[in-house]
């Protein structure tokens, strides 16, 4: 107890220097702080616009053929069909699922009552919901027996759901009219705020199953989209590499006619994502480092300025006894406190300032989303304090161990 008394005596005796050296270490941790937060606010921004599509995924759709191939002129149209997908699941190791998409009209009349607008009528199939993550808020998805039966069901986006049915309720075994063909409709979904999507905004998409829809618009076999679901531990880009080589091998397109099928590689798009968010986190910790240890040199400063002040208090303290442990303890000691001081204060304000900023983002248009500072975080920034405090306390520590006492004592 004595020991910490007399090292707040020394520093309460210094007051007027102690704060304006404490407030260089201070406002580096504030800095720290709030730059943390608002670095995870925007990481947060950028993963919310992705929550709701798996990320293990890919996209494919045909387009015109570029280069000639097998007697066949560049320029060729060709689909994707429903038949392919068995021979990709047997031929591609490491897919987990297909899901194929059809688009009847991007401008369907869809009606209930006296309630109507205008809609996107798409044919899906049961795996969708293993690319689009989104929540049911009422009924089942599209499942196997729909498809095989061709049943005349739908699910609803939010959007198509709250025009059809303004006051609300439980919409699941109500008809409603796509053009001229009666639905009923199973479901209603709700996407992930923000999150992307493929094909259109599925809250304003009345999906029915693949087969009613090929059926009912005469589309054979045709696939618009084909979304590949990659299993645990395999590359989504090798896997989108095989399924492209196989519907290349099976529709007689040139196999290096890249061209002929344009794609989207969710992975790739996330690990993009990702190696923003580790250079951003390395920047923000690389400046507010740098801060605090600008800080920690003026702590460093001040306690040389100290010892010198204190030379005959330490000789004396020398010839009475006193060891170059206790010494160089007290000083470190010094520094150490007030430097943990001063950062403690600085993560209490910078937490402060992200708890007003974050509700004020919670109500207002913009990227960035839920501001915060981990527990782990502000731990692991109290730990970086008290090194950086023991290292400013060092070289005044040293200076003080080559204090004589003959010499201190006999300076004014």
């Amino acid at each position: 107890m004595d020991f910490f008394n007399e090292i707040w005596q020394t520093i309460s005796k210094n007051r007027s220097r102690s704060l304006l050296t404490a407030f260089g270490v201070f406002w580096g941790m504030l800095m720290l702080m709030i730059l943390i937060g608002m670095g995870n606010a925007l990481t947060n921004g950028i993963y919310s616009n992705i929550s709701g599509f798996a990320m293990n995924s890919c996209t494919m759709g045909s387009t015109l053929t570029s280069k000639p191939y097998k007697g066949f002129q560049r320029g060729r149209q060709w689909d994707i069909l429903l038949s392919d997908l068995s021979v990709v699941e047997s031929q591609v190791e490491g897919v987990e699922c297909l899901s194929p998409m059809v688009f009847a009209n991007r401008n369907t009349t869809v009606s209930y009552g006296e309630q109507h607008g205008e809609y996107s009528l798409v044919g899906v199939t049961a795996d969708y919901t293993k690319v689009m993550l989104s929540p049911l808020l009422y009924g089942r998805f599209i499942n196997s027996i729909d498809m095989q039966e061709k049943r005349k069901v739908c699910v609803l986006g939010i959007t198509v759901y709250q025009k059809l049915f303004p006051y609300g309720g439980n919409p699941v075994g109500k008809q409603i009219m796509c053009g001229s063909i009666p639905y009923t409709i199973v479901g209603v979904r709700k996407k992930n705020e923000n999150s992307v999507y493929i094909g259109g905004d599925p809250d304003e998409m009345v999906q029915a199953p693949i087969t009613t829809i090929q059926k009912a618009y005469n589309y054979g076999e045709k696939i618009h989209i084909l979304m590949a679901v990659a299993k645990p531990n395999y590359a989504v880009s090798t896997i989108e590499k095989d399924i492209k080589d196989v519907l290349r091998q099976r529709h007689q397109i040139a196999p290096d006619d890249d061209k002929a099928l344009w794609g989207f590689n969710a992975e790739e798009e996330f690990n993009a994502i990702n190696y923003l968010r580790i250079g951003l986190s390395a920047l923000v910790w690389l400046i507010g480092l740098g801060t605090l240890i600008s800080g920690a040199v003026g702590v460093s400063n001040i306690m040389l300025v100290t010892v010198r002040e204190r030379t005959k208090e330490i000789g004396i303290r020398r010839a009475i006894g006193a060891s170059p442990w206790i010494i160089a303890r007290q000083i470190i000691a010094e520094s150490t406190v007030l430097t943990a001081m001063a950062g403690v204060t600085g993560i209490m304000a910078g937490v402060g300032v992200i708890a007003v900023i974050e509700p004020i983002l919670a109500h207002s248009d913009t990227f960035l989303k839920n501001p915060q500072v981990s527990f782990s975080v502000a731990v692991a920034c109290l730990i970086i304090i008290i090194v950086i405090g023991i290292l400013a306390g060092l070289l005044p520590a040293l200076r003080a161990l080559k204090i004589k006492p003959i010499e201190a004592l006999g300076e004014e």
